[in-house]
């Protein structure tokens, strides 16, 4: 499935509308913050959930930022990594069991 369509099923219906007023609020510039407290600046090609819907994040303007193709595929990896972190199973530890040669 194509990231465009990936999470199409559960954006809002005026969704192309949100976008626009993003990327026209933000000038096209990707709002990735740099460590120096500044942004990227680069063009920006998506508009981006700051705080991922599936970590609790909504779609008001609020939570959306314009953001380039390369922040864009780093944020998703990113958000990808912890959504199988949250979804492995504990590992799995047998009981110890005293060693058959050693009596206790």
């Amino acid at each position: 499935m194509a990231w465009e369509t990936a999470g199409a099923a559960r954006l809002p219906r005026d969704w192309h509308k949100r976008r626009a007023r993003v990327m026209r609020r933000d000038q096209r510039q990707c709002q990735f913050p740099r460590t120096d407290g500044g942004v990227c600046g680069q063009e920006a090609t998506a508009v981006d959930h700051v705080t991922a819907f599936a970590e609790g994040g909504d779609d008001e303007e609020g939570n959306l930022r314009a953001i380039c193709d390369a922040h864009h595929r780093r944020k998703s990896g990113e958000e990808a990594h912890r959504g199988r972190e949250r979804h492995r199973p504990a590992p799995r530890r047998r009981a110890e069991e005293p060693h058959p040669g050693r009596r206790c």
